[in-house]
């Protein structure tokens, strides 16, 4: 399970061979299709394309490209859409969101020939290709050329001006269907309506079968603004969930029917929600714009180079070779979340909820104690979720009730909406690790995260550059930073599984967005003294193609999700000449299942062909929250006894 391109939505990762073979499994998309057709709906199936399933798709043997199956893989589809036809689809959506990345080879001739093979003979329906979240560069002028009936196309955020100058360049789609999204489907903000009107007209030009819609599904965004009866009245009107979205999308083709003074009171009234968003207090605020403006360079900067505060902090740490940790979160009782509810319902008052906690972290330390681990956490019990328990104690964020959006599967989240400038009113963790090293005498870890992540799973406000809203969030976790230091924590994590995840689908866009994501990590954590060791945590994405983004984060201690994902970071890391202190996971913490002792030591032993003893950290993948305690327990015996049995060898 990987996330979908740069969004925060998941889906399992195909894995493919030499000698897999391709057929249609099962009827659901038909059989849904027939009952739509028999209840007198037309409706359009929607399907992820060929080139991009397998684009997505794993390799399971080596040197083998999984798009060397098109062909193959191609010969089902033929099938599939002669079955929708007989079910009644007079259109299929064949989604292919893959052709806006960058790639090291060139996808024109397989657009050709898998588009071409699609739409030979008559027993089809019309074809609809779908592009999004980017701009397909030179595979328009393909997708143009293939007889295909219909284009798709994003004309949000940065890939706006792309399509449109393609778009001229090719001097339009002539006889095809160009469904043009101009509405955002995947953030929460009102439209300008003035604004895609005149950019509509414009694409008219540019075709004989104009369609308006969104820009993606709208799976990303919540359902309905109305829902939301406790939000604050300024902001409600600034946002469009999905329901407010199909009111955009309905009222722009009215508009493009019948004309724009049809929807003239909505234009000024849209026009006017636009203008109260700008001017409000409550998305400007000069002293957090007068700060983020005051950030130099020097700002991102340590006090001294690596080499010279490893050796501060192993001397103040005075840690074994071979270092165990966790990630931060521990297992979330019952009795934790039923303590969290009533508090939130009313039903406990702070101080006993307060007491319940320290007990909780008292139960955490003994047990990391008992169990000899060498870095210690508090467990995070009072943490709801690792974006909105931060969330909800900065300036600068509104939050939904029912604002909910699938993430995989059953499980949904509720990303926190950032409607203003950004800044911390007081201290968010520190009274939590104060008191967690209180009660022990091993180093206690804070825990933070990290402004990449804050903003990536947020709703992040569009009317400023993502880079000022990221420096704002970083200057508001500095001030964390600094004063968990000043606490006496020495250990302080900073995680960023996020940092791969925002990184831009085409590569001519990734250098501006790594130095600005690289540089607010730095703002973040460059605060304290040399023998303070920051840490980092990544997981959730493939490594390789940021590595140097990595070890210019010059955290002091990074862990990495490894195991998971069969230990590819090593071998990414052979040959990398990186210098500081690395954990890479030991376990898989998304599987029930205990790792033995000797599973992890051939994992260290591994480890350590590519790395030296004094770089290499023994921890888990990720936090431990969805985990129950039998198991946690038993992993955690399993990998410190590994890391004591390896380190008596060195």
């Amino acid at each position: 399970m990987t996330k979908w391109f740069d969004t925060n939505y998941h889906y399992l990762v195909p894995e493919v061979g030499p000698d897999t073979r391709f057929a249609l499994l099962h009827q659901k998309p038909v059989a849904e299709t027939r009952e739509a057709t028999a209840a007198g709906v037309s409706t359009r199936p929607v399907i992820v394309g060929p080139i991009t399933y397998l684009l997505l798709s794993k390799s399971t043997a080596p040197g083998f490209n999984p798009i060397e199956k098109l062909d193959e893989l191609v010969a089902v589809y033929v099938q599939l859409l002669s079955e929708l036809k007989a079910a009644g689809a007079k259109w299929v959506q064949i989604d292919e969101p893959a052709l806006v990345c960058s790639r090291p080879f060139d996808l024109s001739a397989s657009v050709d020939r898998v588009y071409s093979r699609l739409t030979e003979g008559s027993d089809r329906p019309k074809i609809l290709v779908a592009t999004y979240f980017g701009y397909p560069g030179v595979a328009l002028q393909t997708l143009a050329n293939a007889p295909i009936e219909g284009i798709a196309l994003d004309f949000t955020a940065s890939a706006r001006d792309c399509n449109l100058a393609d778009l001229r360049h090719i001097g339009g789609l002539g006889e095809k269907r160009l469904v043009a999204g101009v509405v955002d489907g995947r953030n929460v903000w009102a439209a300008d309506l003035e604004r895609e009107y005149k950019l509509l007209v414009e694409l008219r030009s540019l075709t004989s079968d104009l369609v308006v819609s969104a820009s993606s599904s709208l799976l990303h965004v919540p359902i309905d603004v109305d829902l939301e009866t406790d939000l604050e009245p300024t902001v409600r009107p600034w946002l469009a969930f999905a329901q407010q979205k199909l009111s955009e999308i309905t009222n722009l083709t009215l508009a493009l029917n019948e004309g724009v003074v049809e929807i003239a009171d909505v234009i000024a009234n849209n026009a006017q929600i636009l203008e109260s968003r700008r001017t409000s207090p409550l998305t400007r605020r000069d002293d957090v714009r007068s700060r983020s403006a005051a950030v130099t360079s020097a700002s991102a900067q340590r006090k001294s180079d690596y080499a010279t505060r490893v050796q501060m902090q192993r001397e103040a740490l005075q840690l074994p070779l071979l270092p165990t940790t966790t990630i931060g979160s521990f297992p979330q009782t019952t009795e934790v979340r039923n303590a969290r509810a009533a508090l939130r319902k009313g039903e406990m008052d702070e101080a006993t909820y307060e007491r319940r906690m320290r007990l909780e972290i008292d139960r955490v330390v003994r047990l990391q104690e008992d169990l000899g681990i060498d870095v210690l956490v508090h467990g995070e019990p009072e943490r709801n979720d690792m974006v909105q328990y931060f969330a909800e104690q900065l300036d600068g964020y509104v939050f939904t009730n029912n604002g909910w959006v699938q993430s995989y599967g059953s499980r949904y989240v509720r990303p926190p909406i950032i409607a203003g400038d950004l800044s911390r009113p007081a201290a968010m963790t520190v009274r939590w690790s104060e008191y967690a090293q209180s009660v022990t005498s091993k180093p206690m870890k804070g825990m933070l995260t990290g402004p990449i992540t804050m903003l990536s799973w947020s709703f992040v406000r569009d009317d400023q550059p993502l880079a000022e809203t990221a420096r704002q969030m970083a200057l508001a976790l500095r001030d964390e930073v600094n004063d968990l230091e000043t606490a006496g924590i020495r250990v302080i994590q900073v995680d960023e599984p996020a940092l791969r995840e925002l990184l831009p689908l085409r590569d001519e866009d990734r250098p501006e967005y790594l130095k600005w994501a690289v540089d607010s990590f730095r703002v973040t954590t460059s605060g304290v003294g040399d023998a303070t060791q920051i840490h980092t945590h990544m997981c959730y994405a493939e490594f390789g193609d940021v590595l140097d983004a990595i070890a210019a984060l010059d955290a002091d201690v990074i862990s990495i999700e490894a195991a998971r994902s069969g230990e590819v970071l090593l071998d990414e890391l052979r040959g990398y000449d990186y210098r500081n202190e690395i954990g890479p996971g030991v376990w898989d913490i998304h599987s029930p299942r205990v790792p033995t002792k000797q599973e992890i030591v051939g994992h260290l032993q591994r480890t350590l062909e590519v790395l030296s003893p004094n770089q290499v950290w023994v921890n888990p993948d990720c936090g431990l929250k969805t985990r129950a305690y039998p198991e946690t327990e038993a992993s955690l015996q399993a990998m410190v006894a590994a890391a004591q049995e390896v380190r008596s060898t060195l």
